[in-house]
Protein backbone atom coordinates (compact mmCIF):
# COMPACT_ATOMS: atom_id res chain seq x y z
CA UNK A 1 0.00 0.00 0.00
CA UNK A 2 2.87 2.36 0.80
CA UNK A 3 4.41 1.61 -2.60
CA UNK A 4 1.11 2.42 -4.36
CA UNK A 5 0.85 5.68 -2.43
CA UNK A 6 4.40 6.61 -3.44
CA UNK A 7 3.61 5.96 -7.11
CA UNK A 8 0.48 8.13 -6.81
CA UNK A 9 2.48 10.99 -5.25
CA UNK A 10 5.09 10.77 -8.01
CA UNK A 11 2.46 10.83 -10.74
CA UNK A 12 0.29 13.56 -9.23
CA UNK A 13 2.48 16.50 -10.37
CA UNK A 14 2.52 15.08 -13.91
CA UNK A 15 -1.26 14.79 -13.86
CA UNK A 16 -1.68 18.36 -12.64
CA UNK A 17 0.68 19.69 -15.30
CA UNK A 18 -1.08 17.67 -18.00
CA UNK A 19 -4.49 18.81 -16.82
CA UNK A 20 -3.39 22.45 -16.75
CA UNK A 21 -1.97 22.26 -20.28
CA UNK A 22 -5.10 20.52 -21.55
CA UNK A 23 -7.28 23.15 -19.87
CA UNK A 24 -5.34 26.04 -21.42
CA UNK A 25 -5.42 24.44 -24.87
CA UNK A 26 -9.15 23.71 -24.71
CA UNK A 27 -10.05 27.13 -23.34
CA UNK A 28 -8.07 28.76 -26.16
CA UNK A 29 -10.18 26.90 -28.74
CA UNK A 30 -13.41 28.24 -27.28
CA UNK A 31 -11.92 31.74 -27.01
CA UNK A 32 -10.81 31.61 -30.63
CA UNK A 33 -14.21 30.42 -31.82
CA UNK A 34 -16.12 33.07 -29.83
CA UNK A 35 -13.87 36.11 -30.09
CA UNK A 36 -11.84 35.69 -33.27
CA UNK A 37 -13.57 33.40 -35.76
CA UNK A 38 -17.10 34.60 -34.99
CA UNK A 39 -16.05 38.26 -35.16
CA UNK A 40 -14.41 37.65 -38.53
CA UNK A 41 -17.52 35.90 -39.87
CA UNK A 42 -19.79 38.71 -38.72
CA UNK A 43 -17.55 41.33 -40.32
CA UNK A 44 -17.32 39.34 -43.56
CA UNK A 45 -21.11 38.87 -43.68
CA UNK A 46 -21.67 42.60 -43.17
CA UNK A 47 -19.16 43.48 -45.88
CA UNK A 48 -20.88 41.20 -48.43
CA UNK A 49 -24.50 41.64 -47.21
CA UNK A 50 -24.72 37.95 -46.33
CA UNK A 51 -27.67 37.02 -44.11
CA UNK A 52 -27.13 35.62 -40.61
CA UNK A 53 -29.94 33.96 -38.67
CA UNK A 54 -29.69 31.31 -35.98
CA UNK A 55 -27.08 29.39 -38.09
CA UNK A 56 -27.96 26.17 -36.28
CA UNK A 57 -27.48 22.96 -38.26
CA UNK A 58 -30.17 21.42 -36.08
CA UNK A 59 -32.80 23.96 -37.18
CA UNK A 60 -33.53 22.61 -40.72
CA UNK A 61 -34.07 19.11 -39.33
CA UNK A 62 -36.13 20.37 -36.37
CA UNK A 63 -38.38 22.58 -38.52
CA UNK A 64 -38.87 19.82 -41.10
CA UNK A 65 -39.76 17.34 -38.34
CA UNK A 66 -42.18 19.81 -36.74
CA UNK A 67 -43.99 20.54 -39.98
CA UNK A 68 -44.25 16.85 -40.91
CA UNK A 69 -45.44 15.63 -37.51
CA UNK A 70 -47.75 18.51 -36.63
CA UNK A 71 -49.12 19.57 -40.02
CA UNK A 72 -48.32 16.71 -42.40
CA UNK A 73 -46.26 18.95 -44.67
CA UNK A 74 -43.50 17.57 -46.89
CA UNK A 75 -40.14 18.59 -45.33
CA UNK A 76 -38.37 18.16 -48.69
CA UNK A 77 -40.60 20.74 -50.42
CA UNK A 78 -39.40 24.10 -51.70
CA UNK A 79 -41.83 25.86 -49.37
CA UNK A 80 -40.32 24.27 -46.27
CA UNK A 81 -36.82 25.05 -47.59
CA UNK A 82 -37.72 28.74 -47.80
CA UNK A 83 -39.11 28.66 -44.27
CA UNK A 84 -35.91 27.00 -43.08
CA UNK A 85 -33.87 29.76 -44.73
CA UNK A 86 -35.89 32.44 -42.90
CA UNK A 87 -34.79 30.96 -39.58
CA UNK A 88 -31.31 29.75 -40.48
CA UNK A 89 -30.17 32.73 -42.53
CA UNK A 90 -32.69 35.35 -41.43
CA UNK A 91 -34.27 35.58 -44.90
CA UNK A 92 -34.77 33.36 -47.97
CA UNK A 93 -31.72 33.14 -50.22
CA UNK A 94 -31.77 35.17 -53.41
CA UNK A 95 -30.13 33.49 -56.46
CA UNK A 96 -29.65 36.96 -57.97
CA UNK A 97 -27.24 37.90 -55.15
CA UNK A 98 -23.81 36.56 -55.99
CA UNK A 99 -22.61 36.74 -52.36
CA UNK A 100 -25.53 34.80 -50.89
CA UNK A 101 -24.57 31.37 -49.46
CA UNK A 102 -24.74 28.43 -51.86
CA UNK A 103 -25.99 25.96 -49.25
CA UNK A 104 -29.80 26.12 -49.40
CA UNK A 105 -30.12 24.35 -46.03
CA UNK A 106 -32.83 21.99 -47.25
CA UNK A 107 -34.05 18.95 -45.33
CA UNK A 108 -31.28 16.65 -46.60
CA UNK A 109 -31.79 13.78 -44.15
CA UNK A 110 -33.72 10.49 -44.21
CA UNK A 111 -37.32 11.12 -43.17
CA UNK A 112 -36.94 8.86 -40.13
CA UNK A 113 -34.74 11.47 -38.43
CA UNK A 114 -38.07 12.96 -37.30
CA UNK A 115 -38.48 10.07 -34.84
CA UNK A 116 -35.42 11.26 -32.91
CA UNK A 117 -36.60 14.87 -32.98
CA UNK A 118 -40.28 14.13 -32.22
CA UNK A 119 -40.01 14.92 -28.45
CA UNK A 120 -38.81 18.45 -29.26
CA UNK A 121 -41.26 19.66 -31.92
CA UNK A 122 -43.68 21.25 -29.43
CA UNK A 123 -40.91 23.26 -27.72
CA UNK A 124 -39.59 26.70 -28.75
CA UNK A 125 -36.47 26.31 -30.84
CA UNK A 126 -34.28 28.37 -28.51
CA UNK A 127 -35.04 25.86 -25.73
CA UNK A 128 -34.33 22.93 -28.08
CA UNK A 129 -31.11 24.59 -29.21
CA UNK A 130 -29.78 25.03 -25.67
CA UNK A 131 -30.79 21.53 -24.63
CA UNK A 132 -29.20 19.94 -27.68
CA UNK A 133 -25.96 21.85 -27.09
CA UNK A 134 -25.71 20.44 -23.57
CA UNK A 135 -26.59 16.97 -24.87
CA UNK A 136 -23.62 17.19 -27.24
CA UNK A 137 -21.35 18.27 -24.37
CA UNK A 138 -22.52 15.27 -22.34
CA UNK A 139 -21.93 12.94 -25.29
CA UNK A 140 -18.42 14.34 -25.74
CA UNK A 141 -17.62 13.40 -22.14
CA UNK A 142 -19.28 10.00 -22.35
CA UNK A 143 -17.64 8.99 -25.62
CA UNK A 144 -14.18 9.16 -24.04
CA UNK A 145 -15.13 6.39 -21.59
CA UNK A 146 -17.04 4.49 -24.28
CA UNK A 147 -14.13 4.48 -26.74
CA UNK A 148 -11.69 3.47 -24.00
CA UNK A 149 -14.01 0.55 -23.26
CA UNK A 150 -14.24 -0.42 -26.93
CA UNK A 151 -10.43 -0.33 -27.20
CA UNK A 152 -10.05 -2.30 -23.93
CA UNK A 153 -7.71 0.40 -22.64
CA UNK A 154 -7.74 0.55 -18.86
CA UNK A 155 -6.46 4.11 -18.69
CA UNK A 156 -6.15 5.74 -15.29
CA UNK A 157 -8.86 8.12 -14.15
CA UNK A 158 -6.41 11.01 -14.39
CA UNK A 159 -5.59 10.21 -17.99
CA UNK A 160 -9.29 9.87 -18.81
CA UNK A 161 -9.96 13.30 -17.27
CA UNK A 162 -7.24 14.84 -19.44
CA UNK A 163 -8.72 13.15 -22.51
CA UNK A 164 -12.14 14.59 -21.61
CA UNK A 165 -10.78 18.12 -21.27
CA UNK A 166 -9.01 17.81 -24.60
CA UNK A 167 -12.11 16.33 -26.24
CA UNK A 168 -14.21 19.28 -25.06
CA UNK A 169 -11.68 21.68 -26.56
CA UNK A 170 -10.91 19.76 -29.76
CA UNK A 171 -11.56 22.04 -32.72
CA UNK A 172 -13.87 19.58 -34.59
CA UNK A 173 -15.85 19.00 -31.38
CA UNK A 174 -16.12 22.70 -30.55
CA UNK A 175 -17.24 23.53 -34.08
CA UNK A 176 -19.85 20.76 -33.96
CA UNK A 177 -21.19 21.94 -30.60
CA UNK A 178 -21.35 25.56 -31.76
CA UNK A 179 -23.26 24.54 -34.90
CA UNK A 180 -25.39 21.90 -33.12
CA UNK A 181 -24.30 19.39 -35.75
CA UNK A 182 -25.99 15.99 -35.85
CA UNK A 183 -22.64 14.43 -36.80
CA UNK A 184 -21.78 14.60 -33.09
CA UNK A 185 -24.98 12.77 -32.21
CA UNK A 186 -24.13 10.09 -34.78
CA UNK A 187 -20.61 9.80 -33.32
CA UNK A 188 -22.17 9.30 -29.88
CA UNK A 189 -24.53 6.61 -31.17
CA UNK A 190 -21.62 4.80 -32.81
CA UNK A 191 -19.62 4.95 -29.57
CA UNK A 192 -22.55 3.44 -27.64
CA UNK A 193 -22.94 0.83 -30.39
CA UNK A 194 -19.27 -0.14 -30.06
CA UNK A 195 -19.52 -0.30 -26.26
CA UNK A 196 -22.61 -2.52 -26.50
CA UNK A 197 -20.76 -4.86 -28.85
CA UNK A 198 -17.83 -4.99 -26.43
CA UNK A 199 -20.27 -5.70 -23.60
CA UNK A 200 -22.10 -8.49 -25.45
CA UNK A 201 -25.31 -6.54 -26.09
CA UNK A 202 -25.39 -7.44 -29.77
CA UNK A 203 -29.10 -6.91 -30.48
CA UNK A 204 -29.06 -3.46 -28.86
CA UNK A 205 -25.87 -2.59 -30.74
CA UNK A 206 -27.58 -3.41 -34.03
CA UNK A 207 -30.53 -1.17 -33.18
CA UNK A 208 -28.24 1.72 -32.25
CA UNK A 209 -26.34 1.34 -35.52
CA UNK A 210 -29.66 1.57 -37.36
CA UNK A 211 -30.44 4.84 -35.55
CA UNK A 212 -27.01 6.19 -36.50
CA UNK A 213 -27.94 5.92 -40.18
CA UNK A 214 -29.73 9.28 -39.90
CA UNK A 215 -26.46 10.36 -41.54
CA UNK A 216 -25.96 7.41 -43.93
CA UNK A 217 -22.83 8.92 -45.52
CA UNK A 218 -21.06 8.66 -42.15
CA UNK A 219 -22.19 5.13 -41.33
CA UNK A 220 -22.23 2.98 -44.47
CA UNK A 221 -18.56 1.83 -44.22
CA UNK A 222 -19.09 0.75 -40.61
CA UNK A 223 -22.41 -0.93 -41.47
CA UNK A 224 -20.71 -2.98 -44.18
CA UNK A 225 -17.82 -3.95 -41.90
CA UNK A 226 -19.97 -4.94 -38.93
CA UNK A 227 -22.40 -6.96 -41.05
CA UNK A 228 -19.43 -8.77 -42.59
CA UNK A 229 -17.94 -9.30 -39.11
CA UNK A 230 -21.25 -10.72 -37.86
CA UNK A 231 -21.64 -13.03 -40.85
CA UNK A 232 -18.18 -14.51 -40.27
CA UNK A 233 -19.56 -16.25 -37.16
CA UNK A 234 -23.30 -16.26 -37.75
CA UNK A 235 -24.31 -18.49 -34.85
CA UNK A 236 -22.74 -16.29 -32.18
CA UNK A 237 -23.27 -12.87 -33.81
CA UNK A 238 -26.60 -13.13 -35.61
CA UNK A 239 -28.35 -11.12 -32.87
CA UNK A 240 -26.49 -8.04 -34.07
CA UNK A 241 -27.84 -8.52 -37.61
CA UNK A 242 -31.36 -9.08 -36.26
CA UNK A 243 -31.16 -5.90 -34.19
CA UNK A 244 -29.91 -3.85 -37.11
CA UNK A 245 -32.44 -5.37 -39.51
CA UNK A 246 -35.38 -4.81 -37.17
CA UNK A 247 -34.24 -1.26 -36.44
CA UNK A 248 -33.97 -0.39 -40.14
CA UNK A 249 -37.31 -2.05 -40.88
CA UNK A 250 -39.06 0.04 -38.23
CA UNK A 251 -37.35 3.27 -39.30
CA UNK A 252 -37.90 2.81 -43.03
CA UNK A 253 -41.43 1.47 -42.63
CA UNK A 254 -42.45 4.17 -40.16
CA UNK A 255 -41.09 6.89 -42.43
CA UNK A 256 -42.95 5.42 -45.41
CA UNK A 257 -46.23 5.43 -43.48
CA UNK A 258 -45.76 9.08 -42.51
CA UNK A 259 -44.47 10.31 -45.87
CA UNK A 260 -45.07 7.92 -48.79
CA UNK A 261 -42.35 8.14 -51.41
CA UNK A 262 -39.89 9.85 -49.07
CA UNK A 263 -36.94 7.75 -50.29
CA UNK A 264 -37.20 9.23 -53.80
CA UNK A 265 -37.48 12.74 -52.34
CA UNK A 266 -34.45 12.12 -50.13
CA UNK A 267 -32.38 10.88 -53.09
CA UNK A 268 -33.32 13.99 -55.09
CA UNK A 269 -32.45 16.24 -52.14
CA UNK A 270 -29.04 14.56 -51.80
CA UNK A 271 -28.35 15.06 -55.50
CA UNK A 272 -29.29 18.75 -55.31
CA UNK A 273 -27.20 19.19 -52.16
CA UNK A 274 -24.04 17.87 -53.80
CA UNK A 275 -24.65 20.00 -56.89
CA UNK A 276 -24.95 23.31 -55.09
CA UNK A 277 -22.33 22.63 -52.40
CA UNK A 278 -19.91 20.74 -54.71
CA UNK A 279 -18.76 18.69 -51.73
CA UNK A 280 -15.83 16.35 -52.20
CA UNK A 281 -13.76 14.02 -50.07
CA UNK A 282 -10.59 14.96 -48.23
CA UNK A 283 -8.54 12.90 -50.71
CA UNK A 284 -10.12 14.57 -53.75
CA UNK A 285 -9.58 18.00 -52.22
CA UNK A 286 -5.90 17.24 -51.56
CA UNK A 287 -4.94 15.33 -54.70
CA UNK A 288 -7.46 16.32 -57.37
CA UNK A 289 -10.37 14.47 -58.91
CA UNK A 290 -8.57 11.62 -60.70
CA UNK A 291 -5.79 10.92 -58.19
CA UNK A 292 -8.21 11.44 -55.31
CA UNK A 293 -10.70 8.88 -56.67
CA UNK A 294 -7.90 6.37 -57.19
CA UNK A 295 -6.69 6.93 -53.63
CA UNK A 296 -10.25 6.53 -52.32
CA UNK A 297 -10.57 3.16 -54.06
CA UNK A 298 -7.10 2.11 -52.88
CA UNK A 299 -7.86 3.15 -49.29
CA UNK A 300 -11.09 1.15 -49.25
CA UNK A 301 -9.36 -1.90 -50.73
CA UNK A 302 -6.45 -1.88 -48.28
CA UNK A 303 -8.79 -1.25 -45.36
CA UNK A 304 -11.00 -4.16 -46.48
CA UNK A 305 -7.97 -6.47 -46.60
CA UNK A 306 -6.90 -5.28 -43.16
CA UNK A 307 -10.27 -5.82 -41.48
CA UNK A 308 -10.63 -9.18 -43.26
CA UNK A 309 -7.69 -10.36 -41.15
CA UNK A 310 -9.51 -9.48 -37.92
CA UNK A 311 -12.96 -10.78 -38.90
CA UNK A 312 -12.68 -13.56 -36.31
CA UNK A 313 -11.78 -11.23 -33.44
CA UNK A 314 -14.08 -11.11 -30.45
CA UNK A 315 -15.87 -7.82 -29.89
CA UNK A 316 -14.21 -7.83 -26.46
CA UNK A 317 -10.72 -7.68 -27.99
CA UNK A 318 -8.51 -4.65 -28.47
CA UNK A 319 -7.96 -5.71 -32.09
CA UNK A 320 -11.68 -5.40 -32.78
CA UNK A 321 -11.65 -1.92 -31.25
CA UNK A 322 -8.75 -0.90 -33.48
CA UNK A 323 -10.61 -2.19 -36.54
CA UNK A 324 -13.68 -0.23 -35.45
CA UNK A 325 -11.62 2.94 -35.26
CA UNK A 326 -9.89 2.21 -38.56
CA UNK A 327 -13.18 1.95 -40.46
CA UNK A 328 -14.36 5.25 -38.97
CA UNK A 329 -11.07 6.86 -40.00
CA UNK A 330 -11.60 5.51 -43.53
CA UNK A 331 -15.05 7.11 -43.48
CA UNK A 332 -13.60 10.55 -42.78
CA UNK A 333 -11.19 10.39 -45.73
CA UNK A 334 -13.50 8.92 -48.40
CA UNK A 335 -16.99 10.38 -47.83
CA UNK A 336 -17.70 13.46 -49.99
CA UNK A 337 -17.64 15.85 -47.02
CA UNK A 338 -14.65 17.61 -45.49
CA UNK A 339 -16.20 19.74 -42.71
CA UNK A 340 -13.94 19.66 -39.62
CA UNK A 341 -16.76 18.51 -37.30
CA UNK A 342 -16.88 15.14 -39.07
CA UNK A 343 -13.39 14.47 -37.69
CA UNK A 344 -14.91 13.60 -34.31
CA UNK A 345 -15.15 10.12 -35.87
CA UNK A 346 -11.35 9.95 -35.69
CA UNK A 347 -11.45 9.79 -31.88
CA UNK A 348 -11.22 5.97 -31.47
CA UNK A 349 -8.39 5.68 -34.00
CA UNK A 350 -6.46 8.48 -32.27
CA UNK A 351 -6.95 6.86 -28.86
CA UNK A 352 -5.81 3.51 -30.27
CA UNK A 353 -2.65 5.13 -31.61
CA UNK A 354 -2.00 6.83 -28.26
CA UNK A 355 -2.39 3.49 -26.50
CA UNK A 356 0.01 1.82 -28.94
CA UNK A 357 2.54 4.61 -28.40
CA UNK A 358 2.21 4.42 -24.61
CA UNK A 359 2.93 0.67 -24.66
CA UNK A 360 6.33 1.32 -26.24
CA UNK A 361 6.18 -1.50 -28.79
CA UNK A 362 9.15 -1.56 -31.20
CA UNK A 363 8.30 0.06 -34.54
CA UNK A 364 10.23 1.08 -37.62
CA UNK A 365 11.89 4.52 -37.52
CA UNK A 366 9.80 5.62 -40.52
CA UNK A 367 6.58 4.82 -38.66
CA UNK A 368 7.83 6.63 -35.57
CA UNK A 369 8.60 9.68 -37.72
CA UNK A 370 5.13 9.50 -39.31
CA UNK A 371 3.56 9.33 -35.85
CA UNK A 372 5.54 12.40 -34.78
CA UNK A 373 4.38 14.34 -37.84
CA UNK A 374 0.80 13.17 -37.28
CA UNK A 375 1.02 14.27 -33.65
CA UNK A 376 2.18 17.74 -34.66
CA UNK A 377 -0.66 18.03 -37.17
CA UNK A 378 -3.16 16.93 -34.51
CA UNK A 379 -2.03 19.47 -31.88
CA UNK A 380 -1.49 22.28 -34.39
CA UNK A 381 -4.98 23.81 -33.91
CA UNK A 382 -4.29 24.09 -30.16
CA UNK A 383 -0.89 25.69 -30.80
CA UNK A 384 -2.52 28.14 -33.19
CA UNK A 385 -5.49 29.00 -30.96
CA UNK A 386 -3.25 29.55 -27.93
CA UNK A 387 -1.06 31.89 -29.98
CA UNK A 388 -4.00 33.80 -31.45
CA UNK A 389 -5.68 34.06 -28.05
CA UNK A 390 -2.53 35.53 -26.54
CA UNK A 391 -2.30 38.00 -29.43
CA UNK A 392 -6.01 38.85 -29.35
CA UNK A 393 -5.68 42.47 -28.20
CA UNK A 394 -3.19 43.19 -30.98
CA UNK A 395 -5.38 41.76 -33.76
CA UNK A 396 -6.80 44.55 -35.86
CA UNK A 397 -9.76 43.72 -38.18
CA UNK A 398 -7.36 43.66 -41.13
CA UNK A 399 -4.95 41.34 -39.35
CA UNK A 400 -7.78 39.10 -38.13
CA UNK A 401 -8.88 38.67 -41.75
CA UNK A 402 -5.46 37.19 -42.55
CA UNK A 403 -4.80 35.03 -39.50
CA UNK A 404 -8.18 33.47 -38.66
CA UNK A 405 -7.64 30.37 -40.92
CA UNK A 406 -4.36 29.40 -39.18
CA UNK A 407 -5.91 26.80 -36.80
CA UNK A 408 -7.43 25.04 -39.83
CA UNK A 409 -4.14 24.62 -41.71
CA UNK A 410 -3.84 20.95 -40.71
CA UNK A 411 -7.54 20.20 -41.31
CA UNK A 412 -7.09 18.09 -44.46
CA UNK A 413 -3.90 16.30 -43.46
CA UNK A 414 -5.01 15.05 -40.02
CA UNK A 415 -7.54 12.49 -41.38
CA UNK A 416 -5.00 11.18 -43.91
CA UNK A 417 -2.29 10.67 -41.28
CA UNK A 418 -4.68 9.17 -38.74
CA UNK A 419 -6.08 6.72 -41.28
CA UNK A 420 -2.62 5.74 -42.54
CA UNK A 421 -1.20 5.26 -39.05
CA UNK A 422 -4.30 3.38 -37.87
CA UNK A 423 -4.00 1.11 -40.92
CA UNK A 424 -0.38 0.28 -40.05
CA UNK A 425 -1.22 -0.19 -36.37
CA UNK A 426 -4.09 -2.57 -37.15
CA UNK A 427 -2.08 -4.45 -39.77
CA UNK A 428 0.93 -5.13 -37.56
CA UNK A 429 -1.26 -6.44 -34.72
CA UNK A 430 -1.59 -10.17 -35.22
CA UNK A 431 -5.16 -11.50 -34.81
CA UNK A 432 -5.37 -13.74 -31.77
CA UNK A 433 -9.05 -14.31 -31.03
CA UNK A 434 -11.07 -17.32 -32.05
CA UNK A 435 -14.55 -16.93 -33.52
CA UNK A 436 -17.13 -16.37 -30.81
CA UNK A 437 -18.75 -19.80 -31.26
CA UNK A 438 -15.39 -21.56 -31.01
CA UNK A 439 -14.53 -19.61 -27.89
CA UNK A 440 -17.86 -20.60 -26.37
CA UNK A 441 -17.15 -24.25 -26.97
Amino acid sequence: MLEGKAIYLRKRPLFLVGLALAGVASASTWFYMDRILRAQQIADAAAHSRPRGNLSDLYPRWLGARELLRRGRNPYSAEITREIQRGYYGRPLDPARADDPKDRQGFVYPAYVVFLLAPTVDLPFDVVQKGFRWLLVGLAVATVFLWLHVLRWRASLGMAVIFIVLMLGWLPMVQGIKLQQLSLLVAGLLAVCGACLAGGWLFLAGGLLALATIKPQLTWPLVLWLLFWASSDWRARRRFVFGFGLGMLLLLGGAQLMLPGWLRMFAEAIGQYHRYTQNQSVLVWLFGSIAGRILEAGSMLVCAICVWRVRGELATSAAFGRAFGLVLALTVVVVPMFAPYNQVLLAPAILALLRSESEGDPILPAIRLARAVGGILLVWPWIATVGLSLAYFWLTPELRQRVWPIPFYSNFMVPVFVFGLALLDTWRSEPRSLPDSAAAE
